[in-house]
């Protein structure tokens, strides 16, 4: 259990009794001399947790993987990758709105985490030259409502669930008066983070279990990545979403350290399983600025991906791995000791959706662009 001090400020949530550490000062597990090189790094990529999560770290163990996701890496600062990986800037269209997929809207309509994963792919909202969010919920639901198209929008951030419980009920009720809105999907990890956040809230539960029916479908997309974080707690505050008419699927990305391991995974999507939130998307780490102690290459996350589900049954085995590449979700189908076979999952260019091809394999490639196109494979397809 790591100890830390009790002068905490509170979390941005609708809970007061929340508390997040925001200085590694905080943590008395760490020696000085590591903080003195850890502070190097939080200069770049700040630090934030919860000091119920950081109670999931075996502190006697510099491997931990919970320790590792949580607490920054000097691998950190080495150079690799750009501020915005998945080029999100070219898909906004009003403040904080997002719209790359016909169908689907983003709001980023948080700017804070009730921690900060240390490969999170948006570290450009959340360090040391950190871009603002303008969220401006007027204009983002009056572009919604003119696009009959939009049948479901993705609330996101930073997280949703860091936002005032009144503040948040108001976007979900706007929505919901959209006759063409047919599904909200809240991304967050607070599930993880701080369960209670959810379980406590019987405001919370309430907006969720009003919106939830009629016309529209509530869907909360959690940030489950390793089976310890799916504690009691966090158990609990599933079951209080299911008990109030939300579906839940979990999405995360395979990352060195963290859950690059096929027992690891499976034991991770059989717990989400049983837990009725099976595994959505499993992601390539995205080449962002920070991330290349997390950075897995894409053969071997795919080697990973199918050891770890293979003779997993039922919704266990519907997960899919796939880049989130500025083209839009590619998913990785295949593979052979020539090449590497992939398929837009979803894809902004109408030429791309639903397209299969091939790249040349390469074992040390990390994302799209570092492959080359077999052009004879993908002429024929």
């Amino acid at each position: 259990m790591a100890r830390v001090h009790t002068t905490l400020s509170p979390a941005t949530s609708a809970r007061t009794e929340a508390r997040c550490i925001h200085h590694l000062e905080h943590l008395c597990d760490l020696p000085r001399t590591e903080l003195r090189q850890l502070a190097q790094v939080t200069r770049h990529f700040p630090f934030r947790a919860s000091n119920y999560y950081l109670g999931l770290i075996d502190w006697s163990d510099p491997a931990d993987p919970i320790r590792r996701l949580i607490v920054p890496n000097r691998a950190e600062v080495e150079p690799w990758g750009t501020r915005d990986a998945s080029h999100e800037q070219d898909y906004t269209v009003a403040p904080g709105v997002q719209h790359k997929y016909p169908s689907t809207v983003l709001f980023l309509c948080s700017s804070q985490c009730g921690g900060l994963c240390r490969y999170c792919f948006r570290k450009r909202l959340f360090g040391a030259a950190r871009e603002h969010i303008k969220f401006d919920i007027v204009e983002a639901l009056a572009y919604v409502a003119a696009r009959p198209q939009v049948s479901n929008v993705l609330l996101t951030g930073g997280d949703p669930l860091m936002l005032p419980t009144g503040q948040l009920s108001r976007i979900i009720a706007s929505l919901w008066e959209i006759p063409h809105v047919r599904i909200i999907r809240i991304g967050s990890k607070m599930p993880a983070f701080d369960p209670d956040r959810i379980g406590s809230d019987h405001e919370l539960l309430q907006t969720l279990d009003h919106y939830g029916s009629g016309h529209a479908r509530i869907q909360v997309m959690t940030h489950f990545d390793h089976p310890r974080e799916l504690t009691p707690r966090a158990l609990c505050a599933l079951q209080a979403l299911h008990a109030h008419g939300v579906a839940t699927v979990n999405q995360c990305p395979i990352s060195a350290g963290i859950n690059d391991d096929p027992l690891v995974l499976r034991a991770l999507f059989e717990a989400l399983s049983y837990a009725n939130c099976p595994q959505y998307y499993a992601f390539a780490v995205r080449p962002t600025a920070g991330n290349k102690p997390f950075r897995v290459p894409l053969v071997r996350a795919y080697e990973l991906f199918g050891h770890a589900i293979a003779g997993i049954p039922g919704l266990a085995k519907t997960a899919r791995l796939v880049m989130s590449h500025a083209s839009g979700k590619i998913e990785i189908v295949g593979l052979d000791s020539n090449r590497i076979y992939l398929r837009y999952h979803r894809a902004f260019a109408p030429a791309d959706r639903g397209r299969f091809f091939a790249c040349r394999r390469d074992d040390n490639a990390f994302w799209l662009d570092d492959l080359q196109v077999d052009n004879g494979i993908a002429a024929a397809c």
